[in-house]
C-alpha cells in the first residue's frame, strides 16, 4: 500500500485529540465505518497508517486482537512533534508541495521538510 500522508495526518490529530490521558486508547474496529475526518480513510487503510505510525514511533501504544480490531495509546514525544510542526494547514501544504516537487513523501522527509518551512517562518516573524 502506497503511503498517503493526509491519512497520517489525520490519524495523530485524531489520537490527540480523542485521548484524554495516557490510560486511555481508541479503538478502531474492523467492521465499523469511521466518521469525521477518518470517514474517507477504509479500514485497510487505517490499519496500515496506524501500523506505520506506530514503526515510526509516533504512537505510545499499539495493539490488535484476535479480530484485528486496533487499539492505540497516547502520542509519544516525536510524535507530538511531528504533528505540532504539521497541524497549520499552511505549514502542511506548503511541506506536501515542496515534498511534490522533490519527489518524497517519506515520514521522514516530510518531518524535515515541516522543520524547514516552520524554521523559514520563524524567520520571517522575527524580521518583521
Amino acid at each position: 500500500m502506497k503511503l498517503n500522508p493526509d491519512c497520517i495526518r489525520d490519524l495523530l490529530i485524531e489520537i490527540e485529540e480523542r485521548i484524554p490521558d495516557i490510560h486511555s486508547e481508541i479503538i478502531f474496529y474492523t467492521d465499523a465505518d469511521e466518521t469525521g475526518r477518518l470517514a474517507k480513510y477504509s479500514f485497510p487503510e487505517i490499519e496500515y497508517h496506524l501500523n506505520q505510525c506506530n514503526l515510526s514511533g509516533y504512537i505510545a501504544s499499539y495493539k490488535t486482537d484476535i479480530v484485528n480490531n486496533i487499539y492505540v495509546g497516547y502520542l509519544s514525544p516525536a510524535g507530538h512533534q511531528f504533528l505540532a510542526d504539521i497541524r497549520s494547514d499552511n505549514v502542511w501544504n506548503h511541506t506536501k508541495t515542496i515534498a511534490g516537487k522533490i519527489g518524497s513523501f517519506s515520514l521522514d522527509v516530510l518531518s524535515k521538510i515541516a522543520v524547514g518551512v516552520v524554521t523559514e517562518l520563524i524567520k520571517k516573524q522575527l524580521a518583521s
